[in-house]
């Protein structure tokens, strides 16, 4: 008996993977930057394809600059602090460039993805993106939350980079 229709594959069917854009970011052959986020934390992470299964190079999640003094982890200042943690492990390990990753998630302009990004490229990855996608510097250093969030901001920031 031949069936006329296909089964989907379950995080197709589910709306977590879009395997057609997936494909075409592996056939780059680069190493992939996958930003996820929750309402409370953000994840950045560089990873490579492999037959067995992706293979993650480096990663960091927003809940580690809580070592660091951070304490809100679900905001856009947040959010680029731990792309350049993940940019700064990245490059520890040899990855100079790499290809943005979002997923199925909303795509808004200034957002915390794109303050992630920010923070990748800031520490010197480089991933193609149009500038005028990525958050204005008062957004990123936190102005718009509190005028004292901007030091505490220095601070971490240069602990990550120094």
């Amino acid at each position: 008996m031949k069936r006329s229709h296909l089964i989907q594959f379950k995080r197709r069917k589910k709306k977590k993977t879009n395997y057609k854009k997936r494909l075409a970011l592996i056939k780059s052959g680069k190493t992939r930057l996958v930003i996820r986020r929750t309402i409370s934390n953000i994840s950045v992470q560089f990873i490579n394809f492999n037959n067995r299964g992706d293979e993650t190079i480096a990663s960091a999640n927003s809940t580690e600059l809580k070592k660091l003094g951070w304490n809100k982890t679900g905001n856009v200042p947040a959010a680029y602090l731990t792309g350049l943690l993940a940019g700064k492990k990245a490059r520890d390990k040899k990855i100079e460039e790499a290809n943005l990753d979002l997923g199925i998630q909303t795509s808004t302009k200034g957002s915390r993805l794109y303050a992630a990004l920010k923070g990748v490229l800031d520490s010197g990855i480089k991933v193609p993106h149009s500038e005028d996608i990525l958050p204005n510097e008062n957004r990123i250093k936190g102005k718009h939350i509190s005028e004292d969030i901007e030091k505490q901001f220095e601070d971490i920031k240069n602990k990550i980079v120094g």
